[in-house]
């Protein structure tokens, strides 16, 4: 009981510090959302940390997807939080329900586990681990980062899990060449990782990625995606040398680079500070693919909040290296490939569903 008074006490003081601001502020403006979790302490935690911010207001709270469903209807949220595991229905057949109906962005709030890349390709924006309860620092923490990703999804484009299933036609071939492909993402990227990847032959290229991911994720990432794909994936440990057919992904807490050794390249991890507010950074990553790969190779920037990579994928190709940008209709944020594309770093910009067929043709 004394940890939970600790915890709303430090809710408390959130809201006596934002109420001038509050004040401010035009009440239509906020961020309408509803929070969904079967936990009474949680729900509440989770409420009153969201709510202390000025731009977001929490419309209504529900214990389970039934109750969910009648509070979208009454109070019409702009972005909701739900968790995985409820009574009466799961949090991912929920949302594999909820979005054809409703084009409603969804944060899934779960404990460590794979069933975040289920609910995120049902169709969930984003994910957030729940914090330790015992530690009003880890909670504290949470509260900022879920405040962060609710402002993403009030501007995010929710994709129907459905839609993002088909395939391209165009025959898969092995490719044999000595170019690199190097791909950066963030919001909504585990799908579009994916949806590219599941596209590739077993021979192919090597493939590096920066995925913004918390650490243990991206471990759980790319085991799914070794499982799931012809290609060889792993989180990169270090030292590894590229090969074809095998994707090297960047630990969820560390940069990745490339690094010259004789004639070929091996993977460099290092705990440096953040770049961007990224860790790992793709601008780490791309920079050092133009500095060691010139024109031998093929990047490419796809859905996420902020402006990473951006500045790696110019200096790409300035070195003759050919760049792919996502759309905007198809990216579930449209923020990095945005800069990417207004600064000049993108050659050519398509859609999600394209960019396998375009990387095909560059490397041929």
């Amino acid at each position: 009981m004394k940890l939970e008074y600790d915890i709303l006490v430090m809710l408390q003081h959130y809201s006596i510090n934002s109420k001038a601001e509050v004040h401010m502020m035009n009440l239509d403006k906020k961020i309408r959302v509803l929070v969904v979790d079967d936990s009474l302490l949680f729900r509440e935690v989770l409420s009153r940390g969201i709510s202390s911010n000025p731009n977001i207001q929490v419309v209504a709270k529900a214990v389970d997807p039934f109750d969910a469903r009648d509070k979208i209807l009454k109070f019409r949220p702009d972005v909701m939080t739900c968790d995985v595991q409820m009574p009466k229905m799961n949090g991912i057949d929920f949302i594999r329900r909820l979005l054809p109906q409703y084009s409603l962005p969804v944060i899934v709030v779960s404990t460590v586990s794979e069933a975040v890349f289920d609910a995120m390709n049902a169709g969930a924006v984003d994910f957030v681990t729940k914090p330790d309860m015992r530690s009003v620092e880890k909670v504290e923490y949470f509260i900022h980062d879920i405040i962060d990703k609710i402002k993403i999804a009030a501007n995010a484009h929710v994709v129907e899990g459905n839609n993002i299933r088909p395939h391209s036609s165009f025959v898969k071939n092995a490719i044999k060449t000595d170019k690199v492909i190097a791909i950066g993402a963030s919001t909504g990227g585990t799908q579009a990782i994916n949806r590219v990847l599941e596209e590739f032959p077993a021979q192919m290229p090597p493939i590096v990625i920066v995925q913004h991911i918390p650490a243990l994720f991206s471990q759980m990432f790319a085991k799914r995606l070794d499982s799931s794909l012809s290609l060889n994936v792993k989180e990169a440990q270090g030292g590894e040398i590229l090969e074809p057919g095998r994707v090297l992904i960047a630990p969820g807490d560390r940069h990745m680079k490339l690094v010259r050794i004789g004639r070929g390249l091996k993977v460099e991890l290092s705990d440096a500070e953040k770049v961007n507010g990224h860790k790992p950074s793709v601008d780490v990553l791309f920079e050092s693919v133009a500095r060691e790969c010139n024109a031998n190779a093929v990047g490419v920037i796809l859905t996420g909040m902020g402006y990473d990579g951006a500045k790696g994928l110019l200096a790409m190709k300035r070195k003759g290296a050919m760049t792919i940008g996502q759309d905007e209709k198809s990216s579930v944020v449209y923020g990095m490939p945005k800069v990417a594309f207004n600064i000049g770093a993108v050659k050519k910009q398509v859609p999600l569903e394209k960019i396998p067929h375009e990387i095909f043709s560059l490397l041929r």
